[in-house]
C-alpha cells in the first residue's frame, strides 16, 4: 500500500512539474490543438444546426480541452477517459433524469455522484464528466427532449472530434506523445515512420 502510494505522489509530481513548466512551443501547441477542437464543434453547430436545436457544443468540452490539449501526459487525459468519461457520465444522466426528472435538488447530486462511481470502477475517470452528466438534468428546452439521444450526439460525437484533433496536434512534434498508452504510441509512430519512408521514396 506504502508503496502504491509513494508510486502515485511520484507520478502526480511528475505530471505536474512537466504539466508547469513555461514552455512557449508547449503552449503553441496547446492553443492550436483547443482552438481547433471546440472550433470545429462550433462551427459544425453554428453551420449545420438550426437556432433552436444549437447544443452541440457544451460546457463540459471547455474543460476536456484544458486536459487532452493543455495536459496530455495526465492519467485523466487518455482516450479512454476522454471518451468513456463522458459516454459513461451522460448516460447516468439521462438515466436519472428520466427517473427523477423535476426534483433537481435530488437529480443533480445523483447524476455527478453516479457517474464519478460508474467512471471509477470502469477506469475511465475524466473530471469534465461530471459536468456532462449535469447538464443532462440541469438543462432546459432541447437537451431533455433528446434522452439517450444526448449520448450520441453532442457527447459521443464531440468527444471524437475532439480526440481526432488531439491525435494530430499532440504528436505534432517530437517533444508531444498523446496517448501515454504504449501500444497506440506504437501503432502511431509506426504509421509516421511508414509516410515518411515513402515520402523519401518519392524524392
Amino acid at each position: 500500500m506504502k508503496k502504491t502510494l509513494k508510486r502515485t505522489f511520484r507520478v502526480s509530481k511528475y505530471v505536474i512539474y512537466k504539466e508547469t513548466l513555461v514552455d512557449y512551443k508547449e503552449h503553441f501547441w496547446s492553443f492550436l490543438g483547443a482552438f481547433f477542437g471546440i472550433g470545429i464543434i462550433a462551427f459544425i453547430q453554428s453551420h449545420t444546426l438550426s437556432a433552436t436545436e444549437n447544443i452541440f457544443l457544451i460546457g463540459s468540452f471547455g474543460a476536456s480541452s484544458v486536459l487532452i490539449y493543455g495536459a496530455i501526459q495526465s492519467p485523466l487525459a487518455q482516450p479512454r477517459n476522454l471518451v468513456g468519461g463522458h459516454v459513461i457520465s451522460a448516460l447516468v444522466g439521462v438515466v436519472v433524469y428520466k427517473i427523477v426528472p423535476d426534483i433537481i435538488w435530488l437529480s443533480a447530486p445523483l447524476a455527478v455522484a453516479f457517474s464519478i462511481v460508474l467512471m471509477q470502477y470502469t477506469k475511465t475517470l475524466h473530471p469534465p464528466g461530471g459536468a456532462t452528466a449535469l447538464i443532462a438534468v440541469s438543462s432546459t428546452g432541447k437537451i431533455p427532449e433528446l434522452g439517450f439521444w444526448y449520448v450520441l450526439s453532442p457527447v459521443l460525437t464531440g468527444c471524437i472530434i475532439l480526440l481526432l484533433v488531439a491525435l494530430f496536434f499532440n504528436n505534432i512534434t517530437s517533444n508531444r506523445s498523446y496517448p501515454t498508452h504504449t501500444r497506440l504510441r506504437k501503432l502511431l509512430r509506426k504509421k509516421h515512420e511508414h509516410t515518411h519512408k515513402m515520402k523519401s521514396k518519392k524524392l
